[in-house]
């Protein structure tokens, strides 16, 4: 619940609160979309629709065409015992045409092939109509062998659905869009087809079908969009899950270890005793590493000593409430409270691990522990800073924002020099609506402590919350000054910046130049990473955006987080097909396919 880590939060919610405005554009076609100066979206038009609408209507015409040469020939007949009973396949007793052998239909001439052809069809509707699917496919393919027309194979692939022959459906709706790529109706049937499969592979390719479905009825039928969202959660989903499984817990960036570190204050490691074991040993290397933010090592030196055997209960304790430390910072959570567990165990009097037992009864859904614990960090220290913080922290999160406004002051009273206590002040009193309050606590802040990079940072926010957008990049640009040799460095503000500038002026190019300068210097900024795959996408840079999505993926801690970004990198890579797939409309609707 570190300050920095909440300032990523921050910067990660405004950018999607930006994005969430016009969701369907930039999740399903962000290439189709042009963004005016007031930020409202627009869909390019396209000449498609009347090329559609002429096949459709050429359709039609087939159709009732058939159905007139029935009618005709009807009349024509004298009505034989039984003829109109239900049963849709007595229709025409004396009917051979099912009968019709490949050399039959190979020496009847193009005329009178495809009016076989029709008929067949018009049979197969009705045979369908009554539902004796099977007596349908029979001639539906015959009329496909008679000659091939996208809608024979919509219609067969139709009483496959029925008949729950899922892969037939599938392979049926690629033959008719073969035929006629823009039939819509084969997309919807094979994507429905693709998502009842349920595998990975094949609720991408439904996406896929879905996605273009979509375009190309410039999304005027709403079950075709909500089909996509729908696809789009259960993909991202269904991989998370698998990722999770598999994947082995990480350490992310620095600058978020370090966040989180800096908020808890400072204490002193504990001390070598007269006749150190190898495990007391190689704690104290676990601080040093510790000391010199290489993070890595020390994770690894405190769970070696752990098990090599540290001599003293303090040690022990201290070693289990670090080891528990990165545990939950690398997403386990459950790990981390078996920790914590043991270490107020062993020494029940150390009112820090009590605080950070909180923090993942929090993170694990259980806040009357959470409050259980900070109340006992209370019972053995009553002017424990880090518990009014924390406590402050989980109050925010709820937002229940008088009660954080309460224990930051509690807090900053207790310490004062704990700079982020007066900041989460300064923020939980804008959040609570007391913004010129808030204002005038910034300022404060900056007078008190004009070399604080992270005082400006927040500054900055408020102010581009506040729209102030010149006044926010001055803040940045200070908080980016002031923060240039640390180690390791805090990139958040330049990614802050390049929000700044992309709102204000939607300054595509500097926004994203600012990003990626940012991920350059720490690659493990996942805010950084969303950020600039979020600018790469809403300049069609479709390509590069799904690759630092894909990368975005990988850096996500939390199950959220990674359905987030999978969805947004299944949703470009579904883009991307269709540029593949459809060049020439993608051309009509001024898609870049190079992008």
């Amino acid at each position: 619940m570190a300050s920095n880590a909440q300032a990523a939060q921050t910067t990660s919610s405004s950018l999607s609160l930006w994005f969430q405005q016009h969701r369907r554009a930039v999740l399903i076609t962000a290439g189709v979309v042009a963004l005016s100066a007031a930020g409202t979206l627009y869909y390019t038009q396209s000449n498609s629709q009347h090329a559609r609408r002429a096949r459709e209507q050429a359709r039609d015409a087939a159709n009732k065409a058939a159905d007139k040469a029935k009618k005709e020939r009807k009349q024509k007949k004298p009505k034989q015992p039984g003829e109109g009973k239900p049963d849709a396949k007595s229709a025409d007793d004396d009917d051979d045409s099912l009968k019709l052998t490949a050399s039959d239909i190979e020496v009847m001439d193009p005329e009178t092939r495809s009016k076989t052809a029709l008929t067949l069809k018009a049979r197969g509707n009705k045979l369908y109509s009554a539902k004796q699917y099977q007596e349908a496919i029979d001639y539906y393919t015959k009329a496909i062998q008679c000659e091939e027309q996208a809608v024979f194979y919509s219609n067969r692939a139709a009483c496959y659905t029925n008949l729950n022959q899922l892969d037939k459906v599938v392979e049926d709706c690629s033959n008719a869009l073969r035929l006629d790529p823009q039939y819509i109706k084969a997309l919807n049937r094979r994507a429905t087809a693709r998502e009842q499969l349920g595998d990975a592979e094949n609720l991408y390719l439904s996406l896929c079908d879905f996605t273009a479905s979509a375009i190309l009825d410039n999304f005027s039928t709403s079950s075709t969009t909500d089909s996509v969202e729908r696809v789009m959660k259960q993909l991202a989903t269904q991989k998370a899950q698998d990722i999770l499984t598999t994947r082995e817990p990480r350490l992310p960036s620095p600058t978020f270890i370090t966040a989180y570190l800096t908020a808890f204050r400072t204490r002193p490691p504990p001390s070598l005793p007269a006749n150190p074991s190898q495990g007391d040993r190689t704690l104290q290397l676990a601080y040093d590493a510790l000391d010199a933010k290489d993070f890595t090592h020390a994770f690894t030196f405190f769970n070696e000593s752990i098990k090599q055997g540290i001599s003293t209960s303090a040690g022990k304790a201290e070693a289990l409430n670090m080891r528990a430390t990165f545990k939950f910072i690398m997403s386990d959570a459950e790990g981390a409270l078996v920790d914590l567990d043991e270490a107020t165990t062993v020494q029940p009097d150390s009112a820090q691990s009590w605080v950070k037992k909180a923090s993942v009864h929090m993170e694990l859904g259980r806040p009357e522990d959470a409050m259980k614990d900070f109340d006992r960090a209370l019972e053995i220290d009553p002017n424990n800073a880090d518990v009014f913080y924390h406590r402050g922290q989980v109050f925010f999160i709820t937002g229940e924002f008088d009660r954080a406004i309460a224990e930051y002051r509690r807090s900053s009273e207790v310490d004062p020099a704990f700079i982020f206590s007066h900041i989460q002040l300064a923020v939980a009193q804008y959040k609570s609506g007391s913004t010129e309050k808030a204002l005038h606590q910034f300022r404060r802040l900056i007078e008190k402590n004009p070399e604080s990079a992270e005082v400006y940072n927040y500054y900055g926010e408020l102010l581009l919350d506040q729209q102030k957008f010149p006044e926010a990049v001055n803040a940045f640009d200070k908080s980016i000054e002031l923060a240039k040799n640390n180690h390791p460095r805090n990139v958040l503000p330049m990614v802050n910046k390049a929000l700044a500038i992309f709102q204000h002026r939607q300054d595509f190019a500097t926004a994203e130049s600012i990003c990626r300068e940012a991920v350059d210097i720490d690659p493990q900024c996942d805010v950084g990473v969303a950020t600039l795959a979020q600018l790469l996408l809403q300049q069609n840079k479709v390509h590069d955006a799904a690759d630092m999505f894909a990368k975005s993926a990988e850096m996500a801690r939390t199950e959220p987080e990674l359905v987030n970004a999978l969805t947004y990198e299944n949703a470009t890579r579904a883009q991307i097909a269709f540029l593949k797939n459809y060049p020439l409309q993608a051309d009509r609707l001024g898609l870049s396919r190079t992008a």
